[in-house]
């Protein structure tokens, strides 16, 4: 028996049927590939298509497959021109398919990000035509606490790491409430139930995927 994979499985079946009770669409895969393959047949012919600057999504691939179908994408996370990157973002809010991840998921089925510049969230809420979220179940967190010290302690710090900012977690590992203007630490939010103008699906993948 794969002890890792059989734990992940309870958490992520359980914090699956949670989300559906809070108004979510939400599916359980086992493997990466099989969360790959859901995720782009979630993808119509043609569709527009925002990447909210998430290493989960760029990790699996799904960025290059969807270009490969020739869909327009709008992903300002290699792009270096300040003005261009935020143009980028404003089309992520109306694009037809929105997908991101979330830097936790409580077994309760609440969603807790925190972002910097705040386009992220603000497409997860409101905007898109269709909200995709990929998580790994590295990001399943016992309660909604648990999700804001994850958020805070794990994925900001990392995240500050892996975009080089100059604040104090890149050095510790560990959030100190700086008040840098590098700070990735701006706005914070908590998704409780499905936004009600929103499509939204989260598909809750049983391996460690993204930060």
């Amino acid at each position: 028996m794969d002890v890792k994979s059989k734990f992940y499985e309870q958490r992520c079946q359980k914090a699956v049927k949670a989300l559906i009770k809070n108004g979510f669409d939400a599916i359980y895969v086992p493997t990466r590939e099989e969360a790959v393959k859901k995720a782009i047949d979630l993808v119509p012919e043609n569709a527009s298509v925002g990447v909210g600057g998430s290493v989960t999504i760029h990790e699996l691939g799904i960025v290059d497959a969807l270009k490969e179908r020739g869909h327009v994408i709008f992903d300002h996370s290699p792009l270096t021109d300040p003005v261009e990157r935020n143009a980028t973002r404003k089309k992520q809010l109306t694009c037809d398919v929105f997908f991101a991840s979330t830097n936790a998921l409580s077994l309760d089925g609440k969603l807790v990000n925190i972002d910097g510049t705040g386009n992220r969230v603000a497409s997860m809420i409101f905007g898109p035509g269709h909200v995709v979220l990929v998580v790994g179940a590295n990001k399943i967190t016992d309660d909604l606490d648990q999700a804001l010290l994850r958020a805070k302690q794990v994925a900001a710090p990392m995240n500050a790491i892996r975009l080089n900012r100059k604040t104090p977690c890149t050095i510790t590992g560990q959030c100190s409430g700086c008040l840098s203007e590098d700070k990735i630490c701006n706005v914070i939010t908590i998704i409780e139930h499905r936004p009600s103008m929103t499509p939204f699906t989260v598909i809750v993948v049983g391996e460690e995927i993204g930060y």
